[in-house]
């Protein structure tokens, strides 16, 4: 073990710290603190695959003259990676800053359960080795699974799907991986750069991330409210909106419209809460549970199995459900049960 506990938690430390501070930065509450407590659990997980995959990778190293400088960090921040494509997948990321926060926290879990390891495995270690441990290695593996995740949002925010999207971020957190492995300056340095640049780095991030969300409320109120009242008002006149709602009476039957507008409307609605409860949290208001959106899901879901896919495809123009429509529904979804969204 390490010479103290103080000496160990030096290695522990900074990266929660750092953690920390990025959640009490997210003004929206886009990311509950149990979601960073399991994204740190799942980390962790990642680390002990690592650790166990470790032993086949030295010997696969020497075999082949392979650099384990190279495999290393490339399969662990595959790892690392593979848990965040999840999150993502499961809509639990729409904006930079919930990416940022959620990216930083798999590479702490990763870190904290890897220092665990070494602090019980090896000889004890003195306090400068923790220190570089805890604002060097630790920062760094929160640091590049965090860019991962920002370079992977920025890529397919505009609903872009496919795996060949994820593939810069990968190798850009490899590559710095590798950088920070090779310690071409100083281990010193080497810590003291990843102290001076990635806050700064994260700070920026979450100055544009704001200035997005304005951005994008005010623009998707506007056109969440226009919508709603051309369904109500059934007047659709010459806008865009109301030409895509006069193509699709002219091209379905009277009930498939039915369904559509229907469809539409509870959509719209939707989505105007959800901004409404972001809104609400940045002002720092405590959002109530949401008294009857259950049944308003379960109808949604049920409209859009009798529209079908054909007339689900014809409403995209409308919906525009890139993944931060779908995150502000999985939003609602998760008020409608009770639970604490983010």
């Amino acid at each position: 073990m390490a010479d103290t506990p103080v000496s160990f938690l030096l290695g522990v430390v900074p990266v929660l710290l750092l953690l920390a501070a990025l959640h009490l930065l997210d003004a929206y509450r886009l990311v509950s603190r149990w979601r960073v407590l399991r994204v740190i659990a799942a980390g962790g997980l990642a680390a002990l695959l690592c650790l166990w995959l470790s032993r086949h990778l030295w010997w696969l190293a020497r075999e082949s003259s392979l650099s384990t400088y190279w495999l290393l960090p490339l399969v662990e921040e595959v790892a690392k990676s593979l848990v965040i494509l999840l999150l993502f997948r499961l809509h639990r990321i729409g904006f930079l800053v919930d990416a940022a926060i959620l990216g930083f926290a798999v590479g702490a879990g990763f870190a904290i359960v890897e220092n665990l390891y070494y602090a019980a495995v090896l000889e004890p270690l003195p306090a400068a080795v923790w220190l570089v441990r805890g604002f060097g290695t630790a920062l760094m593996h929160g640091g590049v699974s965090a860019i991962f995740s920002l370079l992977t949002q920025l890529l397919t925010e505009r609903n872009r799907r496919g795996l060949h999207y994820c593939l810069p971020g990968l190798a850009l957190a490899v590559g710095l991986h590798w950088l920070f492995n090779r310690f071409y300056l100083s281990p010193l340095i080497h810590t003291l750069l990843v102290v001076s640049v990635l806050p700064a780095l994260l700070l920026l991030v979450f100055q544009r991330s704001a200035l997005a969300m304005q951005r994008w409320l005010r623009q998707g109120l506007d056109g969440d409210m226009e919508l709603l009242q051309l369904i109500r008002s059934g007047e659709f006149g010459n806008s865009r909106l109301g030409g895509f709602l006069s193509d699709l009476i002219e091209r379905f039957d009277a009930i498939a419209v039915v369904d559509m507008l229907c469809y539409l409307r509870l959509y719209t609605e939707l989505s105007l809460r959800a901004k409404g409860v972001l809104m609400m949290r940045e002002q720092g208001f405590d959002v109530p549970g949401g008294a009857g959106l259950e049944g308003h899901l379960r109808e949604l879901a049920y409209l859009e199995r009798s529209i079908g896919p054909v007339g689900m495809l014809a409403l995209r123009p409308l919906l525009a459900r890139d993944r931060r429509d779908r995150w502000q529904i999985r939003l609602v979804s998760e008020l409608g049960k009770g639970k604490n969204p983010g």
